[in-house]
């Protein structure tokens, strides 16, 4: 019923082009005309459900970390290579570095559990927590320079999961609170296309 996407999709997909939702229909204050939709969506459904200055970090392909005012306005972002892309750019860079994301009890599966050293002795495991590490020093710092009363930190993305636990225990000892949304977008293109009424028509 409802689509978005960042850039052009090709017609192969077979998305209906007048269901495809525009950055031009998230009425987020404040958003430059070039915003990626990702970003406009999670930032405006995140405002609407805590209207008070937030962080709202999606955690995906690349990592996007966005500043709302607690006046619902778009107050400019951050973005970095997500997990897969560091670790895929140093795989492609180097001559010995493993190319692979997954290896047997390794891997995501066992950063979502929590699984790994901090101090790995493999090769694979020290750039999953070197890449993931990293990721959560750039949030936490980001969220340190804000610096304003009441800040919350939104989390969305497919790599949350690893990164929630990383940021966290920090976040609590500052009293900022952190919410894991996974759905953040698919519910704003909800709110902004809902399905149409059974009962009528």
């Amino acid at each position: 019923m409802a689509w978005a996407a960042v850039g052009s999709v090709p017609e192969t997909a077979g998305l209906s082009v007048t269901a495809r939702l525009e950055l031009s229909e998230v009425p987020l204050d404040g958003m430059p005309p070039w915003l990626g939709i990702d970003r406009a969506l999670a930032s405006w459904w995140a405002w609407r459900r805590w209207p008070e200055p937030l962080i709202v970090v999606d955690a995906g392909t690349v990592l996007s970390l966005n500043r709302m005012a607690p006046s619902g306005r778009f107050s400019g972002g951050r973005l970095l290579a997500g997990l897969a892309l560091q670790w895929q750019a140093m795989a492609a860079g180097t001559a010995a570095l493993p190319d692979t994301l997954v290896a047997p009890g390794r891997g995501f599966g066992a950063l979502r559990r929590g699984g790994q050293q901090p101090w790995p002795l493999e090769t694979q495991e020290a750039m999953l927590v070197g890449v993931s590490q990293g990721l959560a020093a750039a949030i936490l710092a980001a969220t340190l320079e804000c610096e304003q009363d009441g800040l919350r930190l939104v989390l969305t993305g497919g790599d949350a999961p690893i990164l929630k636990p990383l940021i966290g225990p920090s976040l609590a000892r500052w009293g900022i609170p952190l919410e894991h949304e996974p759905n953040l977008c698919l519910e704003a293109l909800a709110a902004l296309r809902p399905p149409p009424d059974p009962g009528v028509g």
